[in-house]
């Protein structure tokens, strides 16, 4: 008796909740009119079951029949039977423009033939009133209101005007910062395009958001706030400060294995400077040197707005010694416009050089090391909305830029000139990359990253010493920096990450690509590295420390626990 009873317990258990998501009510529906439906469906309850027919008679009002309503209801336990009477379809014969402005009329869309002598329809009304509402108080009359007026009907014909009020003029007074962000209000004030004497403009205060959220060094306390006094309007914004300045390096002192007692020295430095003195200018500096003879230098530089107007001006200088084979320059000079609080352009120019140290060992043809002069142009594309640009949890970064110039190959004098004959020595090179991430948000702990990378430089001249390079922390890990040489590349890093605490997580990666190398003196590679791992970055007071494992797989390199790569750093910041 007891073993029955256990089972029919558990199968009740595990059969009730199928039962409740089980359609058993039924409704049958009527409809009687101009046009004559029937029909059953099922629902989970009566309440699905009313709001279904509320739904119908909404969508019957929308064709026109006003006068739509429920005849008649039969209820019992499991069903109901409703009958819907349309009653008659209601047409404008004019819906004229009153003494709406000509140029809200224009802005706003407004036709005629959209109302006349067709049915009526209230969510056009209102669409129409919004759109009005909303262009109004976009240049200055937030206080506009409009309605309908000299309504008259005739049996099923209905006949009104427009009827529009502007309200006072409203301009933009001030912008008020509430909190510790250390911002000056000429600043904020073009940054946000709120500038005082200018129309009122709800859309602006409404994009200041999205644009604060770009900002890295601002953190957006509690949503703006306005206050209208005597025409005027004043914008209160809640900023707090964010810790966003950063400094690390070490240093190292080696036994030189070149010069005898003399030490060799080693180290890294890195210092980024954002918002100095207010006014959004941006600096930074890396330095790196790992071996006697290689080191990295790249220096930058952003000025907001320059001389007033809407436009950045930036500047970047990268140099790249690569032990005694060639060393490499790159200026960049960039002329940035933000086109909404989302998008941003950025024309560029970029002058870019490559000489040979040594003369690398010699064949029969060219080496796929040489001397080169390579000037371009280009055009870069952001699309960023992500909810926060420091610390992403959900949203979308698009990045994209490419170039076209003239490259030019010099001749060396330590390589026969013979071998030159074979290419031209100058040449159209084109390159463009791009890189899409997306965030995912699962809960408040769990999200999910994932980034698509891709790039290609296409020319007749080829070089490896003018190739992208990859490899380390920012691109596929497991591997060295810099590691690999590729001028065409595809490749993926798929991320969950665990929040432990707030800005705090654990994360584990899969990072797989197609790698392909091409240049004027070798044959094409392609290369498929793959790597996977796991790792920490933990927030604290000072900074962030990151540590990641990572095992990698290439042509050059096997998977395996002795070609692991540890990948680890702090970053102070203030």
């Amino acid at each position: 008796m007891k073993v029955t009873f256990i089972i029919s317990l558990l199968v009740y258990l595990l059969l009730a909740p199928n039962a409740y998501g089980q359609k058993t009510y039924l409704l049958k529906y009527e409809v009687r009119g101009s046009s004559f439906q029937e029909g059953e469906k099922f629902f989970r309850d009566s309440l699905e079951g009313h709001s279904f027919v509320k739904s119908k008679i909404h969508a019957l009002q929308e064709e026109g029949f006003l006068m739509a309503n429920v005849m008649g209801s039969i209820w019992n336990d499991s069903s109901r039977s409703v009958v819907i009477n349309t009653g008659e379809q209601y047409h404008w014969v004019e819906l004229g423009k009153g003494n709406l402005p000509g140029h809200l009329l224009s802005q706003a869309g407004y036709d005629p033939k959209t109302f006349n002598q067709k049915p009526v329809s209230h969510q056009k009304v209102v669409r129409m009133f919004d759109r009005i509402l909303s262009i109004a108080e976009n240049q200055g009359y937030p206080f506009s209101s409009i309605s309908l007026d000299s309504i008259s009907q005739s049996e099923n014909q209905l006949k009104a005007s427009l009827y529009y009020e502007q309200g006072p003029r409203i301009t933009f007074d001030s912008i008020q910062v509430i909190g510790d962000a250390n911002v000056k209000l000429g600043f904020i004030q073009r940054k946000l395009n709120i500038v005082q004497g200018e129309p009122f403009s709800q859309k602006r205060v409404e994009e200041a958001v999205e644009v604060i959220r770009k900002l890295p060094y601002l953190k957006l306390l509690a949503p703006p706030k306005i206050s209208f006094q005597n025409s005027e309007a004043t914008v209160y914004l809640y900023l707090a400060k964010r810790k966003v300045n950063s400094i690390d390096g070490i240093i190292g002192f080696l036994p030189n294995e070149v010069e005898e007692n003399k030490l060799l020295v080693t180290g890294q430095f890195d210092l980024g400077l954002m918002n100095v003195s207010g006014r959004g200018r941006n600096y930074s500096l890396h330095w790196q040197r790992l071996t006697q003879y290689s080191q990295n230098l790249e220096i930058s530089a952003l000025e907001p707005m320059v001389l007033g107007s809407v436009v950045d001006l930036s500047a970047s200088f990268f140099l790249l010694k690569e032990d005694t084979t060639f060393i490499n320059r790159d200026f960049r000079l960039g002329f940035g416009y933000p086109l909404s609080p989302k998008v941003y352009l950025d024309f560029f120019t970029r002058w870019k050089s490559g000489d040979l140290l040594s003369v690398p060992e010699l064949g029969e043809t060219l080496p796929d090391v040489l001397d080169y002069r390579y000037h371009n142009y280009g055009l870069s594309f952001q699309y960023v909305s992500l909810d926060d640009v420091l610390m992403p949890k959900r949203g979308l970064r698009i990045v994209t830029e490419g170039g076209i110039g003239n490259k030019k190959v010099l001749q060396n004098t330590g390589i026969p000139e013979e071998l030159y004959n074979d290419i031209d020595a100058e040449s159209l090179q084109f390159f463009g990359e791009i890189s899409v991430e997306q965030f995912w948000q699962f809960s408040g702990r769990m999200t999910i990253m994932g980034r698509l990378r891709a790039g290609e430089l296409a020319s007749d001249n080829i070089l490896e010493n003018d190739m992208y390079r990859l490899g380390g922390l920012k691109s596929i890990r497991g591997f060295n920096e810099n590691f690999f040489f590729t001028n065409r590349y595809v490749y993926a890093n798929f991320e969950p990450r665990f929040y432990f605490e707030e800005s705090s997580y654990f994360l584990l990666f899969v990072d797989v690509g197609r790698l392909e190398k091409s240049s004027v003196g070798s044959v094409r590679v392609v290369n498929h590295p793959l790597s996977l791992g796991g790792g920490l970055s933990l927030n604290i007071s000072g900074g962030t420390f990151q540590f990641i494992y990572g095992m990698g797989k290439s042509n050059e390199q096997k998977m395996g626990i002795n070609y692991a790569k540890i990948h680890f750093g702090y970053i102070g910041r203030f």
